[in-house]
C-alpha cells in the first residue's frame, strides 16, 4: 500500500457526531436483533449506534489486519455462529475492503455499516456517512495524543 498523501484527524466529538449520523441513516433499515462491532475500530461507533437505536445485544467479530499504518494479512480471532439475519455490523472504516469481505462471508445476511468509507471498499458496505479519498489516512481519536504541530507553511507543505 502506498504511503497516504492526506491526513484526516478525527476528534472524539466529530466521531460521536458521525456515528450518530450513521444511526440516523440506519433507523429505517431495521429492526435489528443485534449489533456486531468489528474490533477494535468498530467498538466505539457500535456503542454509539447501539445507544441511538436502542439495541441492547452487542457482540463482536474480532479481526486483526492493521498495525498503525499498514494493512497486513487478515486473521479472524473471533467469529460468529450466525448467518447475520437481522444483524447490523458496525465498523469505523472500510478501506481496501479486505476486512469487509471476510466479515461479509461470516455474516452474509447482515447489514454492513461504517462511519467512513474509501472508494476501494465502499461497494462492500450498505450504509456509511463520509467518504474520503483512498490516499487519505484517518487518524482516530484513540490513536492520537495532543502535541504541538508545525503550521502548514512552516512545514513546507503549502
Amino acid at each position: 500500500m502506498a504511503s497516504p498523501q492526506h491526513d484526516f484527524p478525527v476528534s472524539w466529538e466529530q466521531l460521536h457526531r458521525d456515528a450518530k449520523a450513521l444511526a440516523w441513516r440506519l433507523t429505517e433499515k431495521g429492526p435489528w436483533k443485534q449489533i456486531v462491532a468489528i474490533t477494535r475500530g468498530g467498538l466505539v461507533p457500535a456503542a454509539i449506534v447501539a445507544r441511538e437505536l436502542e439495541v441492547r445485544l452487542v457482540d463482536t467479530v474480532c479481526v486483526s489486519s492493521y498495525d498503525h499504518q499498514d494493512q497486513g494479512e487478515i486473521s479472524i480471532l473471533k467469529g460468529m455462529d450466525s448467518d447475520g439475519e437481522a444483524t447490523l455490523i458496525v465498523d469505523d472504516l472500510v478501506d481496501t475492503g479486505n476486512t469487509a469481505k471476510v466479515v461479509r462471508e461470516l455474516l452474509p445476511k447482515a447489514h454492513f455499516a461504517t462511519v467512513y468509507a474509501k472508494p476501494a471498499g465502499r461497494p462492500l458496505v450498505d450504509t456509511f456517512v463520509t467518504e474520503v479519498s483512498q490516499d487519505t489516512w484517518i487518524h482516530f481519536p484513540w490513536d492520537l495524543e495532543l502535541k504541538f504541530v508545525q503550521p502548514i507553511a512552516a512545514a513546507g507543505s503549502v
